[in-house]
């Protein structure tokens, strides 16, 4: 099936969205029990750790943890934003760099300027995005030392929609900025799913948000096969993935292709596909790849071929090197929860 669908629906009870492009499974977003990226807290400073250069903080939803802190004490409300999930047993992690996202607009207190997406190349399209800005932000101003970034995908908005998204970014942030509370409070909840699939699935697509429309576009056999560790690969060739507690383990097989290039074809094949079955997965942190038997000089191309699959992954991503037995060693930010959690969770 060609083209781009976005789905919408709920996955074992829990709202859950789905990027589907030409027919494959390309992103898939789950809401958890966890605070949500995004959500914003008035933390309470509580003790240092000083081993780790960092603080825990109170806050409605549990502890937090925020590296590099100075100055401050004991006690202190301060505004932190959270960054990702937290690990089993482990403080939510959070950061004072607050931002205010939006489909087109994002706010960035602490960083004044108006900043109009890099990507957005002609001239026309740049002025008629900075306009509309403009008259937001006539309505609503900034707050005061806050800036304005206008993302890529204005260039396919109408002014009116920039206009509105711009407006309501800056009310928001306007207050969240200027709270005075005292206690530990959330100040504003982390997009869901199906918000966060409008803010960042921005292509043309056809969205789908009718009952049952995993069902309709197979996207639960496509969540089934990527809860299997197997990964079948073309040309005959396959990976297996297998989280552990420390790790992810990646092994990639040639199957039953025994000729000459069979190492180097199965590798590049496993490459390309790693980076989108790692995000379907949720899995991230430290991720151990054994590929197929292959020579040293081929561990430029393979490179190359994981960084090209690697840019348009908006997780950071890090291919560290290779270890002194041939394994590509690779860091990936936990941003998700792993599927396979979220399923036993549920029962």
């Amino acid at each position: 099936m060609k083209g781009t669908t976005i789905a919408l629906d709920h996955w074992q009870g829990r709202e859950a969205a789905a990027l589907i492009v030409d027919g494959q499974l390309e992103d898939l977003l789950i809401d958890t029990d966890l605070p949500r990226p995004g959500t914003i807290y008035r933390g309470i400073a509580d003790r240092p750790v000083k081993g780790q250069g960092g603080m825990f903080l109170r806050t409605p939803d549990g502890n937090a943890f925020l590296r590099q802190v100075k100055g401050l004490k004991p006690g202190q409300p301060l505004l932190v934003q959270v960054t990702g999930y937290a690990e089993l047993g482990k403080a939510i992690p959070v950061t004072q760099r607050i931002l205010f996202k939006s489909r087109y607009a994002i706010v960035t207190p602490g960083a004044p300027g108006i900043n109009v997406s890099r990507r957005i190349k002609d001239d026309d399209a740049r002025e008629m995005v900075k306009e509309a800005a403009h008259e937001g932000m006539a309505e609503v101003p900034l707050p005061e030392d806050a800036g304005l970034i206008l993302r890529s995908c204005c260039a396919d908005a109408t002014p009116e929609d920039i206009t509105e998204d711009v407006i309501a970014m800056c009310q928001l942030a306007t207050a969240v900025l200027s709270d005075a509370g005292s206690e530990a409070e959330i100040l504003s909840e982390g997009d869901g799913p199906h918000a966060q699939a409008w803010r960042e699935w921005t292509d043309p697509a056809h969205v789908a948000s009718e009952e049952h429309s995993f069902e309709h576009h197979d996207v639960l056999d496509m969540i089934d096969a990527a809860l299997q560790a197997h990964v079948p690969l073309p040309g005959g060739y396959s990976m297996i993935i297998e989280p552990t507690s420390a790790l992810v383990a990646v092994d990639i097989n040639t199957g039953g292709d025994t000729s000459f290039s069979a190492g180097l074809k199965a590798n590049l094949a496993a490459l390309k596909d790693l980076p989108r079955q790692l995000r379907l997965r949720g899995l991230g942190g430290q991720i151990i790849v054994d590929p197929a038997p292959c020579p040293k000089k081929e561990r430029k191309q393979l490179e190359g071929s994981l960084r090209a699959a690697l840019k348009r992954e908006s997780t950071e991503t890090i291919l560290a090197g290779w270890t002194q037995l041939g394994l590509m060693e690779i860091q990936r930010k936990r941003d998700r929860v792993a599927l396979k959690t979220l399923r036993k969770n549920k029962g």
